[in-house]
């Protein structure tokens, strides 16, 4: 029944159970709570009803298989449940304790109720429900004249790339991943090439103050991933070291993999 659609899974067992003890057709049921007046047409209000023998119905509703084939066969009028339609043909029905979250999606305000009611059992609020991920990339071409910086880690006798700071393509997407995550822009936008304290400035720099910013935005840095797209350097034999600086940076589990593109574009040609 889609529109109970958090009618715990105990109720479905509670009423097969009973129509197997009772022989009978088993409907979940809740007292009435609210004042039920009878009105006529107008709006006229023509008297109280005793709720205390009243129960508002819900579902799942269980009844012997071939009882209920019979009654649908042989039934003759319009009903507005299988309950009713199961009494008018002679059968007994029998009410067991129903539940409050089986309550039925009707109306905007009961869609509402059910969103609430998911979204709370979600973990509302915590960090897995607000999780946000973001996507960066960075490229900068091979410069002869410049030291290589690459995840925090500077390579020896390794080309270097060309930027207005190190060049550190590694950090440099991992900020702007950060950024777009938080939806607080991007590198560029946040840290631009006309501030002469950043010339030349590594990597950890950004992180550093990237994670500071995501922070101030009310979010904490959960993992990064990071796929380094280079002929060189290899990264294997310092990814530990590199994984380390890099997490030290964010605050934050930092994992490596690096690959090639099998000499295809301008990575494989060594350009970038």
């Amino acid at each position: 029944d889609a529109a109970r659609a958090l009618t715990p899974t105990a109720l479905f067992a509670a009423v097969a159970q009973a129509v197997g003890a009772e022989g009978a057709g088993v409907v979940p049921g809740l007292p009435v709570t609210d004042t039920v007046k009878r009105v006529d047409p107008a709006g006229e209000c023509l008297g109280t009803v005793d709720r205390s023998d009243l129960v508002g119905v819900q579902t799942p509703q269980g009844f012997p298989r071939a009882a209920l084939d019979d009654a649908y066969a042989r039934a003759v009028a319009e009903h507005t449940d299988d309950a009713a339609l199961f009494q008018a043909s002679g059968g007994r029905v029998r009410v067991i304790p129903g539940d409050a979250l089986a309550f039925k999606v009707t109306t905007a305000w009961d869609l509402r109720r059910a969103e609430e009611l998911v979204a709370r059992d979600a973990g509302a609020g915590s960090v897995a429900s607000r999780l946000r991920s973001g996507i960066g990339t960075d490229v900068h071409a091979v410069d002869e004249t410049q030291p290589l910086w690459l995840a925090g880690l500077h390579w020896p006798g390794e080309a270097g790339l060309a930027g207005h700071s190190d060049g550190d393509a590694v950090s440099h997407a991992m900020c702007d991943a950060l950024l777009s995550a938080a939806g607080l822009g991007d590198i560029g936008g946040i840290f631009g090439t006309d501030d002469p304290e950043l010339d030349g400035a590594h990597g950890e720099v950004f992180l550093r103050r990237t994670a500071e910013l995501v922070h101030g935005a009310g979010y904490r840095v959960v993992n990064v991933a990071v796929q380094v797209m280079a002929v060189r350097p290899k990264l294997s034999p310092r990814r530990a070291e590199a994984e380390r600086i890099l997490s030290a940076a964010v605050g934050a589990p930092v994992s490596l993999a690096g690959t090639t593109t099998d000499g295809l574009g301008f990575t494989g040609r060594g350009d970038g």
